[in-house]
């Protein structure tokens, strides 16, 4: 079933965040675009205030010099975080670029790479970084102005994406300027898990103040699908 991931920006947002139920706590600076990636120590100190067993992750950003994002890559994984997400844009979603970066990264298993919908990537790249090593695709915008995964993509385009990532044994994880009503059509697509920001915060604001409220509710709608009931 489908799990809530919450993007935060420092250990105070992670706490909130895991204590409203979320299932990944995810480092990420809005202020710095779709993949802003937050400093070491900050990534440091949101994987040490929450518990031992929590399923973390953190962005390394979307260069499109392949050296350094997987420089930057590499230097957050030594911080203790779960997962690594990095951005694939128009010149680096391509597979020599993605088996460069896996030669780069070593295939250590613990990288996602993130497919921006609104570039038109190729979905079926998925094959190339299952070869190259990767643990898992997500599809998310790079544009944060409103417009949302399932106004680029159809349903049928979408569910197609995930089992060709579930059937190569990828993790697969969906995004993109997602609402709190995306939960219950897009879970039903097959998902590992959403990813949220603009959508749990305060009047919609990705750069503003986690709503614990809205937390709430994606946690919420996640629990009635597990349990087969109508989310409220």
């Amino acid at each position: 079933m489908s799990r809530l991931l919450v993007s935060v920006v420092d250990s105070a947002e992670a706490r909130l965040a895991h204590s409203q139920g979320a299932d990944f706590i995810d480092a990420k600076d809005p202020e710095a675009g779709a993949l802003g990636a937050l400093p070491l120590e900050t990534i440091r100190a949101i994987c040490a205030c929450l518990p031992a067993d929590a399923v973390t992750s953190a962005v390394a950003g979307d260069d499109e010099d392949i050296g350094q994002l997987a420089d930057s890559a590499l230097a957050i994984a030594a911080t203790g975080v779960s997962f690594i997400k990095l951005g694939l844009g128009r010149a680096t979603a391509c597979p020599p670029a993605v088996a460069e970066l896996g030669r780069l990264l070593g295939g250590r298993g613990r990288f996602i790479a993130v497919l921006f919908a609104d570039e038109d990537p190729p979905l079926s790249l998925t094959a190339s970084l299952h070869e190259a090593g990767f643990a898992g695709v997500m599809l998310d915008t790079r544009q944060k102005k409103g417009i949302r995964l399932p106004d680029l993509l159809t349903a049928d385009q979408i569910a197609s994406f995930v089992a060709g990532c579930h059937r190569l044994g990828l993790m697969c994880g969906l995004a993109g300027s997602l609402r709190v009503e995306d939960v219950e059509p897009l879970a039903a697509l097959g998902p590992d898990y959403l990813g949220f920001r603009g959508g749990l915060c305060l009047a919609g604001d990705r750069r503003g103040q986690l709503d614990p409220l809205a937390i709430g509710r994606a946690v919420s709608r996640l629990q009635a699908i597990r349990h087969g009931e109508q989310a409220a």
